[in-house]
């Protein structure tokens, strides 16, 4: 066992085997450890994140003589999947195994599966064989999908799993099902958990099963406030996000500039925890009633009713004024909150938009109506200030990102992690809530190992290095899991300079934490 610090706040344990892992996972989610929010398994590592550095710090010291209590371990239920074998690699996969088509169905249905760990999206969920005698490696397609269609069965490595929605892909598809993966509204939300036993069933046509997905979400009682006049690029809901769900697939999400949605909460007198809006590109919002609003985020021009008003100051529109943000000038997110805070339809217990999964509310649209709850008994705060934190001039956006080696960085020599520091990376157009992409012309980074990384747990800050050497700085949205070695975490309090950063901004790491 072998624990690396993962930025400030997270810890990742390198353990022998998945039977491991899947030990140590269900005693750290039976048991947590103090300050413990999320625990995330992967084939051999467990990744543990605290509310806090000392969290961080003491639980390393108590993890030196950690063993998981066989109590933790609960009885595994069993989900039986009906599945058509008709993918369109399963040819592939028989020459691969030297097996007829019939083989390969038979045996992937006469193995039991053991859901070992959540993966990149909420209801994928790795199951490996509950006898290892079942196991046959299955590489990866050469040429990943760039969409796979919900429901395919695939298989990959030692595992099986069903894509719970459309997304990108590598794994071998050999079959379908019409089986639900995930509902937001069960308890559990994911159909198949870790621990739990998986039985694939083959048949010539799929039952018939009810859709749930237009269900109604409640959503609590509220007031009109605002008329979206023009929604800008991109606005989205946010909030502090649904931290704690990482086993099933759920990254925390949540506002991208944490600081920026906090102070315009505080300064319209919400809880910092407020749903706000989260802007790029610029909005014109009109009153319905008489309301009081605060802008935070991207250095920008506000005009009230035509009139200047500053940043981080609460401003109270009467019914009918106009409220237009124009286009930053310095930075790229702004953020908009209304006295009561704005109402939201929730999953998972908040109302963060998460681009990668697809949980939360819609994109913002012109036409859409704000509300807010009915009552708050705070008072507004006008002696605020921007927590803006990015430097340079309009078009010449630059920032500087704290950042804590590794885990991975043993997968670099000393030499590219040096190079990692010392250059000045430029953000992409592809950058996004997933990932700041980061590239320079001249620099390359290599690697010291050949090899690939099992899929691991990942942290927002998670400087990933794919093949092609240029960094990529995990956002909001990013996946659970990664297999490309981190060579550096940005510490916590700095995503929020990285989300202000917009495409063509310079950016450099500095490593801090060093002895």
């Amino acid at each position: 066992m072998q624990i690396h610090k993962v930025g400030t706040r997270s810890l990742l344990i390198d353990l022998d085997d998945l039977n491991q892992v899947m030990a140590w996972h269900a005693g750290l989610t039976a048991q947590p450890l103090r300050h413990q929010v999320d625990c995330i398994a992967a084939a051999t590592t467990i990744l543990l994140s605290f509310d806090s550095p000392d969290g961080a710090t003491d639980a390393a010291r108590d993890l030196e003589d950690y063993r998981p209590s066989k109590s933790a371990h609960r009885d595994p239920r069993t989900v039986d999947i009906d599945v058509q074998y008709n993918g369109e690699d399963l040819d592939e996969v028989a020459d691969f195994l030297d097996m007829s088509r019939e083989a390969v169905v038979d045996w992937h249905t006469s193995t039991l599966w053991t859901a070992a760990f959540g993966g990149f999206a909420p209801g994928f969920t790795y199951c490996a064989p509950e006898d290892p005698a079942d196991s046959k490696a299955v590489p990866r397609r050469q040429d990943p999908r760039t969409a796979v269609p919900a429901g395919a069965v695939g298989i990959a490595g030692d595992f099986t799993a069903v894509y719970p929605r459309r997304s990108p892909g590598g794994w071998q598809l050999i079959g379908t099902t019409n089986t639900p993966m995930w509902d937001s509204h069960a308890e559990p939300p994911a159909l198949v958990q870790p621990g739990d036993r998986v039985r694939y069933q083959a048949v010539d046509k799929l039952p018939d099963i009810s859709d749930n997905s237009d269900r109604v979400k409640q959503s609590p009682p509220r007031l009109p406030r605002l008329e979206v006049e023009d929604a800008g690029l991109l606005t989205l809901y946010q909030d502090l996000g649904r931290p704690g769900f990482g086993d099933l697939g759920v990254t925390p999400s949540g506002a991208a500039d944490r600081g920026a949605a906090a102070t315009a909460n505080i300064a319209v007198g919400n809880q910092r925890t407020a749903t706000v809006l989260e802007n790029v590109g610029g909005m014109e919002l009109r009153a319905l009633t008489d309301t009081v609003v605060c802008v935070t985020g991207a250095r920008t021009r506000i005009l009230y009713n035509d009139y200047p008003v500053q940043l981080a100051k609460p401003i109270l529109m009467t019914a009918g004024s106009h409220l237009v943000i124009q286009p930053p000038v310095l930075g790229f997110r702004n953020y908009i909150a209304v006295r009561g805070g704005i109402v939201a339809e929730s999953e998972l217990g908040s109302a963060a938009t998460d681009i990668l999964s697809g949980l939360g509310p819609d994109p913002v649209r012109t036409g859409d109506v704000i509300g807010v709850l009915p009552f708050t008994h705070t008072m507004t705060d006008a002696q605020l200030s921007n927590p803006l934190r990015i430097q340079g001039k309009p078009g010449k956006t630059e920032g500087v990102l704290r950042c804590i080696r590794g885990p991975r960085d043993d997968w670099f020599a000393e030499e590219e992690l040096a190079r990692f520091v010392d250059t000045e990376w430029t953000v992409t157009t592809e950058s996004n809530r997933v990932g700041l992409r980061l590239a320079n012309d001249e620099v390359t980074l290599e690697r010291n190992r050949d090899g690939e990384l099992p899929s691991e747990g990942m942290v927002a800050g998670s400087v990933q290095i794919p093949p092609n050497g240029k960094p990529v700085v995990f956002m909001r949205d990013h996946a659970v899991t990664g297999g490309y070695p981190v060579i550096a975490t940005v510490v916590k309090e700095d995503i929020d300079i990285a989300a202000q950063l917009p495409p063509g901004a310079r950016v450099r790491f500095e490593l801090v934490g060093e002895e």
